[in-house]
């Protein structure tokens, strides 16, 4: 274990739990901020004893943070949120987090910061996900010009909020939404990728001051992913094309329900594909330049997607 103490904001969570193993696997002390320390517990045997430590912070609230930084070498925000629920906006948590956050770490004089943002991140966007993302992305870069901003595809894993999703959704319904007829492109990435281009970002191997864009070996189309999940957990399931128009009006209801299965401002990023840039490829600004081999999601997906069979894991995957 070395002296280099980082504070990863949001550590707790899905993509958080896989950068806390690879930070303690690296040497690093992991200060984990998160809302609910008291929860963060499955943390601790990912690391040496003492080595992974959960500490109480909200973007909302300044001294948290600046509390929560007090000492680092360096700092990595996770923290974002798919949809809007209570004090939990977008503007509130990605837009003015991220900047809470990247102004307190330029006070302490930390230079090492790691902005987690996503593809299509755009401050023109009608996606007020998307928007906020990059309203973070620019008040980060701003305290802290040195700041490097990974933008992620759809990311998956144990757990995602994807393929698990819609695996789910499938046992239950006879048919699946392909929103704007399915067309819409995606380019998923591996949790494992996304943590380790985090954790060599910290190294020093990314070029300060850079947005990086993540996505895995393969482009797919939303229905080559839903037809995929089908095959993988041997369902029958008729695939109902759906306007945007009418997509977004059903998600005006479902939005208002408990759980928020669909919101508009989902069904509005749908509208645009969700990959790579040609620019960032040119110019070494994705896995490939900071020498990670992108991870196929047709080696790791099936390895989770199991349990969604009618007779569990070692079930036929023939359509049922």
């Amino acid at each position: 274990m070395s002296a280099r103490l980082v504070t990863v904001f949001g550590g707790s969570g899905f993509i958080g739990r896989h950068l806390v193993r690879a930070l303690a696997k690296d040497g690093w002390r992991v200060r984990v901020a998160c809302r609910r320390p008291d929860l963060a517990g499955h943390l601790q045997p990912l690391g040496a004893v003492g080595q992974i430590h959960a500490v109480q912070a909200n973007l909302r609230y300044r001294k948290s943070i600046a509390a929560a930084i007090q000492g680092a070498d360096a700092v990595v925000n996770l923290v974002g949120i798919l949809n809007e629920s209570g004090r939990q906006k977008f503007s509130t948590v990605q837009a003015q987090g991220a900047r809470f956050v990247a102004e307190e770490a330029a006070k302490a004089g930390i230079t090492n910061l790691v902005q987690l943002s996503a593809i299509g991140a755009d401050t023109n966007s009608a996606s007020d996900y998307a928007r906020t993302k990059a309203e973070g992305e620019a008040a980060v870069l701003a305290a802290v010009p040195s700041a490097v901003i990974l933008r992620p595809s759809i990311v998956f894993g144990p757990e995602d909020q994807f393929f698990n999703r819609f695996a789910n959704l499938a046992r239950f319904t006879p048919f699946l939404p392909l929103i704007g007829g399915g067309e819409t492109k995606f380019q998923p990435v591996y949790v494992g990728d996304v943590a380790e281009a985090a954790l060599r970002t910290l190294d020093g191997k990314a070029k300060p001051g850079t947005i990086y864009e993540l996505g895995g070996p393969e482009v797919r189309s939303f229905k080559e992913l839903l037809e995929y999940i089908l095959a993988t957990t041997g369902r029958n399931r008729l695939l109902l094309p759906l306007p945007f128009a009418l997509a977004k009006f059903k998600a005006s209801i479902l939005e208002c329900l408990p759980g928020k299965l669909l919101t508009v401002d989902q069904v509005t990023l749908l509208e645009t594909d969700n990959v790579v840039s040609v620019a960032a490829k040119a110019e070494g600004r994705a896995l490939e330049g900071l020498g990670i081999e992108p991870t196929s999601f047709e080696a790791i997906v099936p390895t989770y997607l199991y349990s969604f069979r009618e007779h569990g894991q070692f079930a036929s995957t023939k359509a049922a």
